[in-house]
């Protein structure tokens, strides 16, 4: 039997396989989509492979503090222009939620639970903690959300270059070598105390948010006047995208055919909502093409959030509105959760 070095190892060698073959067709955003590739292809074919955990954990930190060192007094002034787009938020979960747990129910047959969670575009792994602590199904819950930001994430960028003459090569930061020792200094302090400080206090996406607001701050003060080096920024990517891959190990021809291509078909559902909801707020004015595109895909934030780095885009603007959605879905999972128990089960 492998051992869990071993698996990682294998998982590894995917990931760098993946990276390889897509750097060197050239292919668009190499170290994301090449581990994510590499260890796709690896956990269908049956290879064990296994998650790097803190380490991936980790990595989400680099990402928190890049959208908080990109917060500054000038992005802030420009928070009253997008309440209009910001408050299309709830109405768009509330279509994703009459259409989608409908779907799972009556058209997949999961149960009430697994059906709810399965269809809220909240965090991958937020959502499946969630619905096994309210009875669902973790398996089901981990294949349908896994298909969701993969789809999600490999699609956006096509869209993006093709419908919206978005060029995804905005520089994703300045070599390491190019930073004052300090700033790089106070990035690292703010990654680990707000990561850490976050998971104590029990700030959900701690990984993400909690470097996020220490970052913020930093920046606010003037204290930081960049993002995170290219080189870390990359290394996040690599590890995002290995960690979506990995999700699939494991899984059999009979979860292919019903729970992936269900989860399959549910993102194109998403896709017209996200699309729909998009074009509303930039026929109203209340947002660019691309950053309305950024901020309604229904992807995993950190995912979003290197989208938005390479297409350029405002990274305050996008990640205002994940950060909405991913709060209102988190704190309407124990309300939905108890309203379910008090149901009777079919």
């Amino acid at each position: 039997m492998l051992t869990d070095f071993q698996a990682r190892l294998k998982t590894l060698i995917a990931a760098l396989v993946g990276l390889g073959v897509f750097y060197g067709l050239n292919l668009p955003l190499p170290f994301l989509f090449g581990p994510m590739a590499g260890c796709l292809v690896a956990a269908l074919s049956g290879v064990r492979l296994k998650g790097f955990g803190q380490i991936s954990v980790g990595a989400r930190t680099i990402l928190g503090i890049a959208v908080g060192t990109s917060i500054t007094p000038a992005v802030l002034a420009q928070v009253p222009q997008m309440a209009g787009s910001v408050a299309l938020i709830p109405v768009y979960l509330l279509a994703i939620g009459l259409i989608g747990v409908p779907y799972f129910r009556k058209v997949c047959g999961f149960d009430p639970v697994t059906s709810y969670y399965a269809a809220m575009p909240g965090g991958l792994q937020d959502m499946i903690i969630f619905g096994q602590e309210a009875g669902g199904n973790p398996r089901i819950l981990s294949l349908v959300h896994a298909t969701r930001v993969l789809m999600i994430v490999t699609i956006a960028p096509v869209l993006l270059t093709t419908l919206y003459g978005a060029g995804l090569t905005n520089p994703i930061g300045r070599p390491a070598a190019e930073l004052p020792l300090t700033e790089m200094a106070l990035m690292v302090a703010a990654a680990l105390i707000g990561w850490k400080g976050g998971e104590r206090i029990g700030l959900f996406g701690a990984s993400i948010l909690g470097p996020m607001i220490v970052a913020t701050a930093l920046s606010l003060g003037d204290l930081v006047h960049s993002r995170p080096p290219a080189e870390a920024i990359l290394a996040a990517q690599f590890f995002i995208g290995l960690g979506v891959g990995v999700h699939y190990v494991g899984v059999t021809l009979k979860e292919l055919r019903q729970i992936v291509s269900a989860g399959v078909a549910f993102v194109m559902i998403l896709a017209i909502l996200a699309t729909f909801f998009a074009k509303l707020a930039t026929s109203l004015g209340l947002a660019p093409s691309v950053e309305a595109f950024l901020a309604f895909a229904p992807g995993g934030q950190a995912e979003m959030t290197v989208l938005a780095i390479v297409a350029g885009a405002d990274l305050g603007f996008v990640i205002a509105h994940h950060l909405l959605r991913i709060v209102l879905v988190i704190t309407g999972a124990p309300i939905i959760a108890r309203f379910m128990r008090s149901k009777p089960r079919d």
